[in-house]
């Protein structure tokens, strides 16, 4: 299998350690536009925000952005005044190495929430940080940005645009505190296109709807997600400022990135044992279906009885009876994969069931529940609820 090529025109990257992490592995990375990148940026829906995430929703207000610096073992969240400071002063010290504007240097931040950042630690290697900067140095980035993730997640995709050839790689930390609203997690793309900010926005924004607000672990929601989109133009099409037929073919490259940096979240969900996707239709509208899907998706019952390969359908009723949607209890059909579990309502009976728990035995499964109220459907994709998730966060500061 060949090894795919991460560079892209105009960008570098690197990673080093100064032990926020206890491992000793990378904890601080940037990434790097040789010229001033158009940007466009997601956070957090949390009322508790993180100093950088606070930080950059203050820069991106200017369309700009040439750096990208992010660490990783500590959130610099819930730090006061104190953590906003150090955000500022981590990117200035960037901005200095790099010979670039304050303005135009984003921070990212992940981890253990409610300590300060080790600002000595750090300071003493950004020279280093930014000497070995690099354009073969992206998976040394996309170490330094992963926590509890135990493989990197990362894509990379090309297309074609007025003839030119127009790169876009991806990256993406999250397994745990994952839950629709960008979960938890960073995400960071890049791409040598050449649209303006506005387009860009709209762009990544149509992407996150369909991939990272589709994903669920546990329901939780962080301090700290955020997903930007750095594009530097060195492709060499025409700008563009509107939603044509150029931004259409850009659009569904980065959808599909999007969708799979999404996906390999879920799949790495802690102590996750199942990738499931779950779908409900013949909803009376959106709203009801997304409802009826995030509640099933979040309930602790419904997961364990996965992770135990149980196929008690029971437990999804439940969920759907407090979920808020409209439904007839008496129309609801249940199946996995192919399975019918439920119809109108009632168990199909013992062999059926059987039948369904082999389908839960697989690794990778899909939950179709049909409301039969309407037309209207909605999809997320989730895991079971494991032992070792427990484990996992009973010790997380540990």
């Amino acid at each position: 299998m060949r090894a795919l090529d991460f560079k892209v025109p105009g960008f570098l990257f690197s990673g080093v350690s100064v032990g926020i992490k206890k491992d000793g592995k990378r904890d601080l990375g940037l990434i790097y536009s040789e010229v001033p990148a158009r940007i466009a940026g997601l956070f957090t829906t949390n009322t508790v925000k993180a100093a950088p995430v606070q930080l950059n929703l203050k820069r991106i207000k200017g369309g700009l952005c040439q750096a990208v610096v992010v660490n990783s073992g500590n959130a610099n969240a819930c730090t006061g005044a104190q953590g906003l400071r150090d955000a500022e002063r981590i990117s200035s010290w960037v901005a200095r190495g790099l010979g670039v504007g304050d303005e135009l240097v984003f921070a990212a931040s992940t981890g253990v929430i409610g300590i300060s950042l080790p600002m000595r630690k750090i300071e003493r290697r950004v020279s280093e940080l930014v000497e070995s900067l690099s354009p073969e140095g992206w998976m040394k980035t996309v170490e330094s940005i992963m926590t509890t993730d135990t493989f990197p997640k990362v894509e990379v995709a090309t297309c074609r645009i007025k003839g030119k050839q127009v790169k876009l790689c991806g990256m993406v930390k999250g397994a745990g505190m994952i839950r629709p609203d960008l979960a938890t997690m960073l995400s960071f793309l890049v791409t040598d296109a050449n649209f303006e900010a506005r387009v860009l926005q709209r762009m990544l924004k149509t992407a996150a709807e369909e991939s990272y607000n589709r994903i669920t672990v546990d329901g939780e929601n962080s301090t700290n997600d955020t997903v930007l989109l750095l594009a530097n133009g060195k492709a060499g099409h025409p700008s563009s400022n509107r939603m044509g037929r150029d931004a259409g073919v850009f659009q569904s490259m980065l959808s599909e990135v999007c969708q799979n940096l999404a996906k390999s979240v879920v799949k790495d969900g802690e102590g996750a044992t199942k990738f499931i996707e779950l779908l409900v239709r013949g909803a009376r509208d959106r709203e009801d279906a997304k409802q009826a899907a995030y509640c099933v998706a979040h309930s602790p019952l419904v997961k364990t009885a996965f992770f135990g390969e149980d196929a008690n359908w029971g437990r999804i009723l439940c969920a759907l009876g407090h979920s808020g949607a409209q439904i007839n209890p008496n129309r609801i059909d249940v199946f996995f994969d192919n399975v019918p579990v439920v119809k109108g309502g009632v168990g199909t009976g013992p062999q059926l069931e059987q039948r369904a728990g082999k389908v839960l035995k697989r690794e990778s499964f899909k939950v179709t529940i049909d409301l039969h109220k309407g037309k209207s459907q909605f999809s997320v994709f989730t895991t079971d609820l494991s032992i070792d998730y427990v484990k996992i966060n009973a010790s997380y500061r540990s």
